[in-house]
């Protein structure tokens, strides 16, 4: 069988080499001939239509180039949730191309109970994104209720600033009138 193995990664900084290494290992071990090895680095969260990666998967099945698609775990795939997600690997299973989840045996195209536990993983795979959201969420609040000023740097008009302090209104004052840090108004004073 012609293999395809397919890896994602959420940002440029993870790496994926020892993933790969198994996967090769995993589909040699099964006597599958790895036809290419595709990789995407974004959010397992994003659309299937906007990873360039997973689109030239789905392409290259629509062509039959190969039999199998091989991933590292079904997180890795997607974590759009148990309806896209089921919806993608239906799509596989359309062009007549199984799966296979190297870290959850259980999650293949070749098993008996694959469509209930793809069901119950995908469901988990979209709760631990939720989950993060909601750890990112406290992160940020917490980071408010601290001071600190989130969101991009505002422009600040470095005028608006000297006339404020030629009106005699101290930093704080400035800073909490402009909405920004008592030490960038001092920076933005102190710039030539």
């Amino acid at each position: 069988m012609k293999c395809l193995i397919y890896t994602r990664v959420s940002t440029d900084r993870q790496e994926n080499d020892n993933q790969i290494a198994q996967l090769k290992e995993y589909a040699e071990r099964n006597g599958w001939d790895i036809v290419d090895i595709i990789t995407d680095v974004c959010s397992g969260g994003t659309a299937a239509e906007q990873r360039q990666g997973l689109s030239k998967v789905f392409s290259l099945a629509n062509r039959k180039k190969f039999d199998v698609l091989l991933f590292w775990s079904l997180d890795r795939f997607s974590r759009e949730g148990s309806r896209k997600t089921l919806e993608y690997l239906t799509r596989l299973d359309a062009y007549g191309v199984k799966w296979h989840s190297y870290t959850e045996q259980f999650i293949s195209s070749c098993g008996i109970f694959s469509d209930a536990i793809i069901a119950i993983m995908s469901t988990l795979a979209r709760q631990e994104k939720i989950r993060i959201q909601e750890r990112t969420k406290a992160g940020l609040e917490r980071a408010k209720r601290k001071g600190k000023v989130l969101g991009r740097p505002q422009s600040i008009d470095r005028e608006k600033i000297l006339n404020l302090r030629s009106q005699g209104l101290s930093m704080r004052k400035i800073a909490a009138e402009l909405g920004i840090s008592a030490p960038r108004v001092c920076q933005i004073i102190n710039m030539h």
